[in-house]
């Protein structure tokens, strides 16, 4: 498939801000906008840094607004919103937009036709625009006006006097620092000429702000206009960064960016679809300084160092244990990365406290939080699948078991929140006023989905940790300690399958807690079946799919809740407050295909069908951000993206799969529809077993 918009759809400008872009840096920063170039969110920008000496993520510089001169006549090439006003409509001379290596703008005004490729550098907090002349039937003025946001990457900024109208510009390098405790901002045009004339531009709207319900209007500064002359077969390289770009050239750059994005997917088989799937798990594997506490919330330790892990999802979340642990076997392992892979697990095992990983690491000041049961669970998977794609018994026998150990051994007495395996082998977790699995939307003292109790997937989870730690202790000779663990595994096992099935509905309880059993129809009881270690029988597991596929399955993923369910919500929309409470109440989660693929991986179902359920999807990364897999879905049709427009377990997720099950080649389509017919008329025929 080719990731390309053409000039109608680019025209039309409520279609054309549907779709975005993204860069990324492998530091946490990224540039971002519209396909036309029409920010529409805070997060949106040409430069947003992560720099080591700030804690949080800056927006420097939000875009460059272009303006072809030829004949006395101009032609501006910029769209803004200024709240019922769109000025200038430079997309009605943009006659693509295509997502390769980088997004690429092509635009055709007054004879000129000028290609804009834009890219991030690799390890830097620098933007490379690269304006290729194709056909000019004279010399022309380029004129570029950087509009500067300079604040932190959650907030906006408003018209103040504090800003700073000093600026340098020599040997093609504009400098200037717009104020007292923010980064220098550089901007290299070659040849190029500067007219300073510092002043700000008014009342940008940003429109997917205000579908969010928080503010939407920000002020931005323009220290003054480059100019440079150009003609056809010219370039120029502009290069924006918070470091000095003297003696630098931006076409080699670009070129050194090329190059190693090309090594990423050079043995990748002849599949566009999985080489942006590759490409874009590449955006999301970073290096990060590590500010924070190691233990526990009220540890004064620190430690200042760079760690290896994945941002979550862009624009604004960080890295989530849960998150990382879920996306690594793709993200990594699928592709080969397996050094990136042996550094997350070491650096995130250095963070284990009291048998647990921390939620997440904030990039705002705040302290590590330990509030999360499943992601320590995820942990093993992660490991296990490492020590399958490896073989590295030094690391996984010599590093990671012992941590796993420990890990096992505070889960049994006991650690945070009520985390405890119970006397019938079960693990429980929960305290009132905490969310602690990944349904975990908490609206001030609101918990929406508290499953506090024995969740269903935290003790497919805990089966799973159990197995595995058994499985690697003998595997390093340990044998009695295994046959021990082994037991342990078998019980929660046996009493899984009393408490958690419910012979009349078809499918597993979502929460037991004391008497009480929820028969919540979610997609968690999937993990019952997909994880490595199965915990239940083959009829039990068809079951489960039959109804998961015909109550859950989309084309985008699966619901988090039958639209049977009166709590159900077809639509994610609103302020905070409405879409933090439908977030796991209906909303498609894309992630959720890959556990669902392995779920019919396991009962046999043909390859026919499992690459059926990957194609019905692709489609999407020719919508929301161009190359990328958006976070959540509207639970009905037409299914809008929603959410981070990039996210990581969604992206690993959809590559993993495709990879394990060899899911590439032609295949004879068929709808969502036609694959709910396939697993309701049992196509599922293997056996189904404990591993």
């Amino acid at each position: 498939m080719q990731l390309k918009k053409d000039k109608t759809s680019l025209e039309d400008f409520k279609e054309a801000i549907r779709h975005e872009w993204l860069e990324t840096n492998g530091l946490g920063g990224w540039a971002s906008s519209s396909i036309i170039g029409c920010n529409t969110r805070r997060y949106h920008g040409l430069l947003v840094a992560a720099l080591p000496t700030r804690i949080e993520r800056m927006a420097l510089v939000s875009k460059l607004e272009e303006t072809i001169i030829i004949n006395n006549e101009q032609f501006e090439l910029g769209v803004n919103n200024y709240g019922g006003v769109i000025h200038p409509d430079g997309n009605q001379h943009q006659v693509s937009f295509t997502k390769g290596l980088f997004p690429q703008f092509v635009y055709n005004a007054g004879g000129v036709v000028l290609e804009k490729t834009i890219a991030m550098v690799h390890g830097e907090n620098t933007t490379l625009v690269i304006y290729n002349v194709l056909e000019a039937e004279q010399p022309f003025t380029l004129e570029l006006l950087p509009l500067l946001s300079v604040r932190r990457y959650h907030g906006l900024i408003r018209a103040n006097s504090s800003v700073h109208h000093e600026a340098h510009f020599s040997e093609d390098v504009f400098r200037t620092q717009v104020y007292d405790d923010t980064p220098g901002i550089f901007i290299k045009v070659p040849h190029g000429k500067y007219h300073h004339d510092p002043h700000w531009w008014f009342h940008f709207n940003y429109d997917k702000e205000k579908e969010r319900g928080l503010d939407f209007v920000e002020d931005l500064f323009a220290p003054g206009e480059f100019s440079v002359s150009l003609q056809k077969g010219e370039s120029a390289g502009i290069i924006i960064s918070t470091d000095d770009p003297r003696g630098r050239d931006a076409l080699e750059l670009l070129a050194k960016e090329s190059l190693r994005r090309q090594l990423l997917i050079n043995d990748l088989p002849e599949d566009e679809v999985v080489k942006q799937l590759v490409l874009a798990a590449d955006q999301f594997i970073v290096e990060r300084k590590v500010q924070a506490p190691l233990a526990s919330s009220d540890s004064p330790k620190e430690k200042n160092s760079e760690r290896t892990t994945v941002i979550a999802g862009y624009h604004w979340f960080t890295d989530w244990t849960r998150d990382t642990m879920i996306a690594l076997p793709g993200l990594c392992l699928s592709t080969g990365r397996y050094e990136d892979a042996k550094k997350i697990l070491s650096d995130f095992a250095k963070s284990v406290n009291e048998g647990m990983l921390p939620n997440h690491f904030p990039d705002n000041g705040e302290p590590v939080g330990y509030n999360s049961v499943d992601g320590t669970l995820w942990y093993f998977i992660a490991v296990y699948k490492y020590w399958a794609a490896t073989a590295d018994r030094k690391f996984v026998l010599g590093e990671l078991l012992p941590v796993l150990g420990e890990i096992i051994e505070w889960h049994f007495k006991g650690t945070r929140h009520g985390i405890h395996a119970t006397e019938d082998g079960l693990l429980y977790s929960g305290e009132e006023g905490l969310q602690l699995t990944w349904m975990d939307a908490k609206i001030g003292d609101w918990v929406v989905t508290p499953r506090m109790g024995k969740a269903v997937e935290i003790n497919a989870l805990w089966y799973n940790a159990l197995s595995i730690y058994a499985t690697l202790l003998e595997l390093n000779g340990n044998a009695n300690e295994a046959i021990g663990i082994f037991e342990k595994a078998e019980m929660v096992r046996k009493n899984f399958n009393e408490q958690f099935w419910d012979g009349e509905k078809g499918y597993l309880y979502d929460v037991i807690h004391d008497n009480e059993k929820d028969d919540s129809l979610r997609p968690n009881q999937l993990f019952a079946v997909s994880l490595p270690f199965t915990l239940i029988d083959r009829e039990k597991a068809r079951s489960i799919l039959k109804i998961v596929t015909a109550k859950l399955y989309t084309v985008a993923g699966l619901r988090s809740l039958s639209p049977d369910d009166p709590s159900y919500a077809s639509c994610y929309a609103g302020d905070s407050h409405k879409r933090d409470s439908c977030y796991h109440q209906g909303t498609v989660w894309s992630w959720l295909l890959g556990p669902y693929i392995d779920a019919l991986a396991k009962l046999g179902s043909s390859r026919s069908l499992l690459k059926n359920v990957i194609d019905n999807f692709v489609y999407h990364l020719n919508e929301g951000c161009i190359g990328n897999v958006s976070e959540i879905f509207d639970a009905e049709l037409p299914h809008h993206p929603k959410g981070c427009i990039a996210q990581a377990w969604g992206v690993a997720e959809i590559l993993r799969v495709i990879n394990d099950y060899d899911l590439i080649g032609e295949e004879k389509m068929i709808s969502e529809t036609g694959v709910k017919e396939i697993v309701k008329s049992d196509d599922i025929t293997a056996n189904i077993g404990a591993q």
